[in-house]
């Protein structure tokens, strides 16, 4: 045992004045020629693979531990990751499976979650109502995993990575967030990432395509036809889809502000509200109609919670100006199409979809657990492709939900979503920080539309509309929790004072 001790003892010493420098040069240099010599004869067996595999041994080996030893990092570079991991993979081919690299880091930071629970298992974090909401939701998803209509349990395997596995992100944020200085910094990440994704959508709208992202464009032409309306090609930015680019904008314009109304520095105010018309603007560039309503509905939910004459004021001012763009006559292709999204009878492709939601409504009511996950959409034609639902549009995240796990799945999914919102609108109400109020209601707004924007597309699956989604609702009740430790930490050093 002394022995072992001692020898523990010289490595961690040597490793210190590795680290440090202390090292001589004669000692330096008899530590790293041998392992330089062996770096040459791989790449020189091994050729580019070898020096891959090498590069990712000394970069990904402590990327991995600072993610699981440190969860803000590790939720940092998740952040970035579901940013522009799709925008990092178009050059690759189609194939190429780079979503297996989030879920990469979904494991690492769950297993970052389990070890510091181990040490410090404080349940009082998840007792809330949305955390059993999820839980429930989470069981039932499972549940489908036995769902006799289900066409392949490889749809269902792969289905649920991103419908309900990344719903446990939910539980890493609520417990690894734990102070506001955290908060604020993953404000910041994520409004300087969604500032870099709407540049990105006004390069592609004002400068021109570049050569990869016109290769994206032409790859599949069934894309390229859905993207081409009225001779302009719909930007994605660095998204996937269209859609995902425009409810990212607007939940970033929402979120900046609400931070307005939070005590800052004057230059930060200008920084916020210049950015908020610059968010709305590349939202147009994506012409998705059903981003044009959440602005709207997010302000009248803002004058309701927080009823004051500045917010009315505002609220009134920006309803004139909504308007004026709704009737007013013009020739601007983009206004005009924001003008459809609030005449819907107007609107071919929503006729389409109210005509294709009439035809699966009977299939919906005769299967109350409905035809398993991943019977629709991609994996849907992949594993069953001539099954029926494999050929159904479901577009709504409501109705995929319905053809998917039925009408009880439907219900389930509504009560969770109400649950959400019913307790951020609570807590925004019980929290008496300012700061923390204005979080807590940023949150709320973000949710509300992401839901809104549910229903005539599908909002909660693509990355990072579903990592922010489950940020926002952590931070419902973590804005709570921080309040309530303030509050504690004021009463008991008045009373120390006292005393």
């Amino acid at each position: 045992m002394l022995n072992q001790a001692q020898k523990s003892n010289s490595v961690i010493s040597f490793y210190r004045k590795l680290v440090t420098g202390e090292l001589s040069t004669p000692t330096m240099i008899l530590v790293f020629l041998p392992v330089a010599a062996l770096i040459a004869v791989a790449i020189a067996f091994g050729g580019i693979i070898a020096a891959g595999a090498i590069l990712a041994l000394i970069i990904g080996v402590p990327l991995v531990l600072a993610i699981i030893a440190y969860p803000i990092f590790g939720i940092a570079v998740f952040m970035v990751l579901a940013f522009f991991m799709n925008y990092i993979s178009e050059p690759l081919p189609p194939e190429t499976p780079t979503g297996i690299v989030l879920d990469i880091l979904t494991y690492l930071l769950i297993l970052g979650f389990l070890l510091k629970f181990k040490y410090d298992r404080d349940w009082s974090h998840f007792q809330n109502p949305i955390s059993y909401w999820i839980l429930a939701w989470l069981a039932y998803n499972f549940f489908e995993a036995i769902n006799p209509a289900s066409p392949s349990i490889l749809a269902w395997i792969y289905t649920v990575r991103t419908v309900a596995f990344i719903m446990l992100m939910y539980f890493i944020f609520l417990y690894q967030i734990r102070t506001k200085k955290t908060i604020k910094f993953l404000f910041k990440l994520w409004l300087i990432l969604a500032f870099l994704s709407a540049l990105s959508g006004f390069q592609q709208e004002n400068i021109g395509l570049l050569p990869m992202e016109k290769a994206w464009y032409a790859q599949d032409p069934l894309r390229l036809s859905f993207l081409y309306i009225n001779g302009h090609l719909r930007k994605v930015a660095i998204f996937p889809d269209p859609v995902t680019f425009a409810y990212n904008m607007v939940v970033a314009a929402l979120l900046c502000l609400c931070l307005l109304f939070t005590k800052i520095k004057t230059w930060k105010k200008v920084v916020l509200g210049l950015s908020i018309p610059f968010f709305f603007l590349v939202m147009l560039y994506s012409g998705t109609r059903g981003a044009f309503v959440l602005p709207p509905a997010a302000l009248a939910l803002l004058a309701v919670m927080n009823y004051n004459k500045k917010i009315l004021m505002m609220v009134g001012a920006a309803a004139l100006v909504l308007g004026a763009l709704i009737f007013m006559p013009t020739s601007n292709q983009f206004i005009k199409r924001f003008q459809t999204a609030f005449r819907p009878s107007d609107d071919a492709s929503f006729n389409v979809r109210a005509e294709n939601q009439r035809k699966i409504k009977p299939y919906i009511l005769s299967h109350p657990i409905g035809g398993g996950l991943g019977s629709v959409g991609i994996w849907g034609r992949r594993f069953a492709p001539n099954s029926f639902l494999a050929k159904f549009p479901p577009d709504s995240g409501y109705v995929r939900v319905a053809v998917e796990m039925g009408y009880v799945g439907l219900l389930l999914f509504c009560a969770l979503m109400f649950v959400i919102l019913k307790t951020g609108i609570n807590n925004y109400y019980l929290i008496k920080d300012p700061e923390l109020k204005m979080y807590c209601l940023a949150m709320v707004l973000i949710i509300f539309v992401f839901n809104i924007g549910n229903y005539p597309q599908q909002a909660l699956v693509q990355y990072p509309s579903n990592i922010l989604f489950y940020l926002a609702c952590a931070l419902l009740s973590v804005t709570l929790r921080l309040d309530k430790q303030e509050r504690e930490k004021s009463v008991n050093q008045s009373t120390q004072l006292n005393a």
